[in-house]
């Protein structure tokens, strides 16, 4: 398989946006879509995420036990399949309007091993690089999207200091860890500039950032997070510039295969709790009644410490029940939420900032700013893939 020759592209159309492609199934349709971005494949999560690869033996694999190592980690890991660095934030302008943005890095392996790599050129490669990023207020929610093919100039994650870039889309931070850093983001539609800060430990998932998807482990990813930032910045929107704080929320998780071929998509909450604490949660659908839903989640603390809970080991323990439904351009959404934790003493409503806050780009999702109330409050953010 020759490399990928094309450059990073702008920012897609709306148009080009609306039509779903597959982004991780195929390393030929990888390198089409790259090249050529009117897509024309559809395709749902499950079978994109659950798809394995005809080089599956090649990729490196998820297995327990594995070390975490600070700030080594925060690098990318291009001998498994896929990667990201995930922002989420819940932001306050000065006068008090609620806000949300994403911003997420994408790679993506094309070959393992750089098996298809011309020696030859320094533009041969094996990566490919994808942004999104988004700005979610109560009426109105934008989206954008970046590709690139994998090249210092273009798109990388480098150390010395530590930095995320898509073209100019780029965390920078001030050393080889991820903070004290610096996020800019600009659009056609939006930008934002964010100083991000944490003190915080990295919270390891799962069995010590070894995170199962199914209950047989048959499929697994490695996982940590940093709930606890503080934030402050500039937003852009309709030509003004306005002043925001507030708290965000990374997630990293590098693996050769996200989901079982059984498995349909997940459902995903990152939420700050009145006490301080925050809460990871997902449960990951079945594609049919012969497939039982997957629940994992972990309540955390700012020392580093947490509890983890997961349906293998507590079937009945964590309830998720849908309770209003949005019909959006790209799907129909579950975008409320009744959410019971028996061990935590967790009962909550769940809704959201916009419920039309779906993601009309290369794959279609919905990510947006939530609102918790019940036994707690808080807030936090929702992804909710494979509708």
């Amino acid at each position: 398989m020759k490399p990928i020759i094309c450059p990073s592209f702008a920012v897609l159309s709306k148009t080009k946006r609306k039509k779903a492609i597959s982004w991780l199934l195929l390393p030929a349709l990888l390198m089409l879509v790259a090249c050529q971005p009117e897509p024309t494949a559809t395709i749902s999560m499950g079978g994109l995420l659950g798809e394995p690869s005809s080089q599956m033996e090649d990729y490196d694999s998820v297995t327990p036990g594995y070390q975490f190592s600070f700030p080594a980690d925060h690098q990318s890991h291009d001998n498994f399949r896929q990667e990201w660095w995930y922002l989420t934030a819940n932001m306050q302008t000065q006068a008090g309007e609620q806000l949300g943005i994403q911003w997420t890095q994408f790679r993506i392996a094309l070959a393992a091993n750089n098996s298809n790599v011309d020696k030859k050129s320094d533009w041969a490669t094996s990566q490919m690089y994808m942004a999104h990023a988004a700005l979610t207020s109560k009426s109105n929610h934008q989206a954008a999207e970046k590709w690139s093919r994998g090249h210092p100039n273009l798109a990388s994650i480098s150390a010395q200091p530590f930095r995320a870039k898509l073209d100019d889309w780029q965390w920078i931070s001030e050393s080889n860890g991820l903070f004290p850093a610096t996020l800019s983001v600009a659009t056609n539609d939006f930008s934002y500039q964010l100083s991000l800060t944490s003190h915080a430990p990295m919270q390891l998932q799962g069995d010590k950032g070894y995170s199962i998807k199914s209950a047989d482990a048959a499929v697994a990813s490695y996982y940590y997070s940093q709930p606890f930032i503080d934030l402050t910045g500039t937003i852009t929107r309709n030509g003004k510039q306005e002043m925001v704080s507030g708290k965000a929320w990374l997630d990293r998780e590098w693996s050769s295969q996200f989901l079982t071929k059984a498995q349909q998509g997940w459902d995903w909450f990152s939420i700050r709790l009145d006490d301080d604490s925050a809460l990871m949660v997902f449960q990951l659908r079945g594609a049919n009644e012969d497939t039982p839903d997957f629940y994992s989640a972990r309540r955390m603390f700012v020392d580093g410490s947490g509890r983890n809970i997961s349906s293998a080991q507590s079937p009945d323990d964590i309830s998720m029940m849908p309770i209003s439904w949005q019909q959006t351009d790209s799907g129909n959404y579950p975008t409320s939420w009744q959410l019971t934790i028996i061990s935590e003493q967790i009962d909550v409503s769940i809704s959201a900032l916009n419920p039309d806050s779906n993601m009309p780009l290369s794959i279609a999702y919905w990510e947006g700013p939530i609102n918790v109330s019940g036994s707690h409050s808080g807030n936090g953010y929702m992804e909710l893939t494979g509708y």
